[in-house]
């Protein structure tokens, strides 16, 4: 998958949008809170993408307990460079990973995020679980 069409996956969830709080090097891609009585703040972070480098890699939060089982069945997925091994992963893009079960590793990292926002703020990006 290149670039164009990873970030297609990611801006296509809901609420989605991408900026560059680490620099011009990592795409940070969030899902913007919705609305609220205070103005909103930056949104949650789901994935972050080194766009520069070859092959590209993409960090993505995951269920602890799925990670564990990710990084023994995939060698491509690992402990993500720079944030918490626990919950976050590591996605190397050789070629190796599937384009399926990537997009599907991507919206599980996007839900993980917005099932933690209040219900009303899920109703707002029409969000129904998965």
């Amino acid at each position: 998958m290149d670039v164009e069409r990873l970030r297609a996956a990611c801006l296509g969830l809901a609420g989605a949008y991408e900026d560059y709080p680490f620099g011009p090097e990592i795409a940070v891609f969030r899902v913007r809170v919705p609305g609220g009585a205070a103005p909103p703040g930056p949104g949650r972070i789901f994935a972050l993408v080194r766009v520069e480098v070859e092959p590209l890699s993409i960090s993505l939060k995951c269920d602890p307990a799925l990670a564990v089982q990710l990084r023994s069945a995939h060698p491509e997925i690992t402990g993500a460079w720079h944030l918490n091994k626990k919950h976050w992963n590591g996605v190397r893009l050789d070629g190796t990973l599937d384009e399926g079960m990537l997009r599907d590793l991507i919206e599980d990292s996007y839900d993980l995020v917005v099932s933690s926002l209040p219900a009303v703020q899920r109703a707002a990006l029409g969000w129904l679980g998965r």
